[in-house]
């Protein structure tokens, strides 16, 4: 009897506490359907400097709330994506956008996987066709037993 008791007064104590949803953003949202799409567009374009694998749309840390706060301040001073993301960009270096972009500080971190199946591509080839030419050696023929 006083298991059950405890079962359900368990069940009902989770069930209220499920109930209360945090919310990432308190923020209210822009009366303009067209400027919240963008905003969330661009929040979801950020990384979170503290928690490094979400974007700030993701991240409940401080410095996110304070990112997406300026985003929002920057939307509603009437400046464009590529002037939001060059101001973070500025700010706080080519780490915050969750896509880099390709520099030419950074090319060699796009074209490495390129190049690295190339080099293995060649590697492949070679290595076939030189046991192809071993191969077609005659074993009785004169070549025999030379190496």
């Amino acid at each position: 009897m006083i298991a059950a008791m405890w079962r359900a007064s368990l069940v009902a104590f989770l069930l209220v506490l499920g109930g209360t949803a945090h919310a990432i953003d308190a923020q209210d949202a822009f009366d303009d359907p067209v400027l919240q799409e963008r905003y969330e567009n661009i929040n979801r374009e950020l990384r979170c400097l503290v928690c490094q694998n979400q974007t700030i749309a993701d991240s409940n840390a401080t410095l996110a709330q304070d990112l997406r706060r300026e985003v929002r301040d920057m939307i509603a001073a009437g400046q464009t994506d590529a002037q939001i993301r060059e101001f973070m960009i500025e700010r706080y270096g080519d780490f915050v956008l969750y896509r880099p972009r390709m520099t030419a500080g950074n090319f060699l971190l796009w074209a490495a996987p390129v190049l690295l199946l190339a080099f293995g591509a060649f590697a492949v080839v070679r290595v076939v066709r030189q046991r192809s030419a071993e191969s077609d050696i005659d074993p009785a023929g004169p070549e025999a037993g030379k190496s």
